[in-house]
């Protein structure tokens, strides 16, 4: 009696859109085998081929959970170095002040620019654009500077 599965020959693994074989064709030939040794030797090693046939099913079994394990634990070093990178992180008193160095020093000569190509309206514009660029600096430093804090929800997520 030969057992034909119902499930095509691939499988679409939802989440990781991996795919992957539904039939393991080494198991397979090593069941088959199992079963045709059981019938040329009779009942009596019948628990020896079991044993032996789940100890090789325990293997893939621990071989798959193991590679599973060591990609998740990859996965998590790499979100880990990500989040060590990010912007936030790397921020230091002397990058912030020599950012607003930087950001005064250039103050000068445009609202020089400004204020002598349009009078009052440039210097104001140019004003603007000066606190703009250190106003998204400062958000970017400092994530929860402008009111936008984050809170813990009942199942320890956290949102925006």
């Amino acid at each position: 009696m030969r057992w034909a599965s119902p499930l095509p020959s691939l499988v679409l693994m939802t989440g990781r859109e991996t795919i992957m074989e539904a039939r393991d064709t080494d198991l397979k030939k090593d069941l088959d085998a199992t079963l045709q040794t059981r019938r040329e030797l009779g009942e009596e090693y019948e628990s020896a081929l079991v044993d032996s046939f789940l100890e090789k099913v325990d293997q893939r079994i621990d071989g798959a959970v193991e590679r599973r394990v060591r990609r998740q634990f990859a996965e998590q070093q790499m979100v880990a170095a990500r989040d060590a990178r990010s912007p936030g992180a790397t921020d230091s008193w002397g990058e912030r002040f020599g950012f607003g160095i930087v950001s005064l020093v250039l103050a000068v000569p445009l609202s020089a620019i400004g204020a002598g190509t349009a009078h009052l309206p440039g210097l104001i514009v140019s004003w603007v654009g000066i606190v703009g660029v250190n106003a998204v600096q400062a958000a970017r430093s400092h994530p929860g500077l402008f009111g936008t804090r984050r809170r813990a929800s009942k199942d320890g997520d956290w949102q925006e």
